[in-house]
């Protein structure tokens, strides 16, 4: 049995007890089964229930999955709060809705029932294949309860058995690699080229237009909120760097964000000349967001699903990284930087459980992260994107 890869040691506790008994029954029944991996899928469900970075960093596999089968119908299951981005992604037939309440913040979510009334409603649509991008074993269950005639995932979190193809999750790769190789194991290699990324529809690009219309360049992009404290630079520093390209190349500074960002945004923007500033932190269209982001010549930003929207669009990037593991996450464009330091404890990744020690302020990964480090990535990239843009074709 592989190991699980579960931070809590009483959810490990309880989540390899429920895989000892589940891996009983699966021997058990596995003679009586005589199932068979189908090689020309005709429907295809994918799930990928988490955040939007979570999301954004299965779009190569996704368009592997199209590459592999080019004429199967793909269906796509997201939380509602990708649902607008899901649907822009490149080769999905249908996107459906499911809010797992173990990820869906501020909200309600559906309950167990609920979750299994939906993956049984799946079984209409007849799947061929069904692959689950998250290691859990929740939704591995529902995966299970499909009805597609095979299901693979990890096992990585519980929940293998349950699986006729399950997976250990590989840590130390980056999360694009992992839902590669998973959809790989399953379908092969693609037949077919296929470009992975959004197609953003001509309204975002239109209110993206209307947003920066006039605004001097460089455009910098500037993610200044953590999205949890353990992962949140100090923004005075962010205000910093946001000076300084101000004073030394006239940047304009376009400032994102979303809820409950407010206070961190203002603390950010009161330090900055205001015709130096453009404040989208209120846009709660993640399709323009992404649009304003692919007009931008940079992005400045911690590990954040902000971070891998500017990833998407193909946005230069330049990361604070401190607990996150960056061979996990870390944006991969040509040009991008990661600033971090290193530490014996660092990158512990563990953004969800911090070390207590780790709690309640800026940990010692982020706190010693300088201004001046960050500021010399930035004008970095800003140098090297002149340079190619300069170099590239009429």
């Amino acid at each position: 049995m592989a190991a699980l890869q579960i931070y809590d040691r009483r959810e490990r506790a309880l989540v390899s007890a429920g895989d000892a008994v589940l891996g009983a029954i699966a021997a058990l029944a596995r003679p009586f089964r005589r199932r068979h991996r189908p090689q020309a899928p005709a429907r295809i469900l994918l799930l990928r229930l988490e955040r939007i970075g979570d999301l954004l960093m299965a779009v190569p596999a996704i368009a592997d999955a199209r590459a592999a089968a080019p004429n199967a119908e793909i269906d796509l299951v997201v939380g509602s709060w990708n649902a607008d981005v899901a649907r822009s992604i490149r080769g999905i037939n249908k996107v459906l809705i499911v809010d797992a309440p173990w990820l869906a913040r501020g909200a309600k979510g559906a309950g167990a029932a609920a979750l299994a009334g939906t993956a049984l409603g799946w079984r209409a649509r007849q799947y061929d294949i069904a692959v689950n991008f998250e290691p859990d074993v929740r939704s591995n269950a529902m995966l299970a309860l499909s009805g597609a005639r095979w299901t693979a995932g990890y096992c990585s979190a519980g929940g293998g058995a349950l699986l006729d193809q399950a997976l250990d999750y590989q840590p130390q790769h980056h999360t694009v690699d992992n839902t590669r190789r998973l959809v790989r194991s399953v379908l092969g290699e693609g037949r077919l080229p296929v470009v992975a990324g959004l197609e953003i529809p001509n309204e975002p690009q239109r209110n993206a237009d209307q947003i920066l219309a006039g605004k001097g360049r460089p455009l910098v992009a500037m993610h200044a909120a953590g999205g949890r404290e353990v992962k949140q630079w100090d923004p005075a520093r962010f205000a910093a760097v946001a000076r300084r390209l101000i004073e030394d190349r006239g940047a304009t500074l376009v400032l994102t964000g979303g809820p409950g960002d407010a206070a961190i945004v203002d603390d950010v923007k009161r330090t900055l000349p205001s015709s130096h500033v453009v404040d989208i932190s209120s846009l709660r269209d993640l399709l323009s967001v992404a649009a304003v982001l692919d007009r931008c010549d940079l992005m400045i930003t911690g590990d954040t699903g902000p971070m891998h929207l500017a990833a998407a669009v193909g946005t230069p990037i330049v990361a604070v990284f401190g607990p996150s593991d960056p061979r996990r996450y870390a944006p991969r464009g040509p040009i991008d930087r990661v600033v971090r330091i290193d530490l014996p404890c660092a990158p512990c990744n563990r953004i969800r459980l911090p070390p207590d020690r780790c709690t309640g302020h800026i940990p010692d990964c982020l706190a010693f992260v300088s201004v001046d480090r960050v500021l010399a990535a930035a004008l970095d990239v800003l140098d090297e994107s002149g340079s190619r843009n300069m170099n590239a074709p009429a």
